[in-house]
């Protein structure tokens, strides 16, 4: 397996880790076997505290079961001037480098063989909000990639709810109290998203205490009630920070639901 680091933008900060699984000896039906392309977006409550490190084990897991894998960084608060909506611009900027830095990173024996007409984005709690937002606004589809699955797992969904009962962090990445700016919050919650042509999962640990499971349920009624294609796997046993563990049963099923 092979790791390459790649610019998405000029801040330090925009970037991503780029894994490249190990291929078997060539065969004649290898074009019959697309590579799966991943994108994760990482969590950490939208603070310089956490970066995509957090995410290396899944991403090297994802890696060594056949995938390309996009571990993207962005601009957070506190630094580079993150916050909303350029942390939120920084990731869907990410995505879009599927088309360009990442295509153009891959080897040619990977590139010929990598499925981006059926690309999975992998959101976990803050990440989940941003990888949410980001396609959203993408529509889910690029000039050369299309995103057909979103796994958020334990996201932030409903940023107004969050607001209104006060949040420190959230209240720093979006920059402003929700009394002072309700728009703001209501704009950057998924929730409040037009459907997106792509089939979301939402994985939620009963043990959460970081996210509430009833956010996840709320959340899946509300935007199934619109259209959206969505469905809400619930794991027993497991807690906020089991989905950065490659061993765990929220990571499983995060992989049942990719189809790697």
């Amino acid at each position: 397996m092979k790791r390459l680091k790649v610019a998405y933008g000029e801040a330090a900060s925009q970037f991503g880790h780029l894994y490249l699984p190990v291929l078997p000896p060539a065969r004649p039906d290898d074009d019959l076997h697309p590579i799966p392309v991943v994108v994760i977006v990482h969590g950490g409550y939208w603070s310089t505290d956490f970066e995509l490190i957090v995410e290396t084990p899944v991403a090297r897991n994802l890696a060594e079961r056949g995938a390309i894998v996009w571990n993207v960084e962005y601009r957070r608060v506190g630094e580079e001037g993150g916050g909303w909506p350029r942390t939120g611009y920084d990731v869907a900027n990410g995505i879009l480098a599927l088309d360009g830095p990442v295509r153009a990173a891959l080897p040619p024996e990977i590139a010929r063989r990598a499925d981006f007409s059926n690309v999975s984005v992998i959101g976990h709690s803050a990440g989940g909000q941003l990888a949410l937002w980001a396609v959203g606004r993408l529509g889910a589809t690029t000039a050369k990639a299309t995103i057909t699955t979103i796994v958020v797992q334990a996201p932030a969904t409903d940023l107004v709810e969050v607001g209104q009962n006060g949040h420190v962090a959230l209240a720093a990445f979006i920059g402003a109290s929700y009394a002072e700016t309700p728009h703001r919050y209501r704009d950057a919650s998924p929730v409040y998203l037009p459907v997106i042509p792509a089939h979301v999962v939402v994985v939620q640990g009963d043990l959460d205490v970081s996210v509430p499971l009833e956010m996840s349920r709320s959340y899946v009624d509300r935007v199934r009630a619109n259209g959206q294609s969505v469905e809400l796997v619930t794991v027993t046993g497991e807690g906020h920070e089991a989905f950065v563990d490659p061993t765990s049963r929220c990571h499983r099923e995060t992989l049942r639901r990719l189809g790697i």
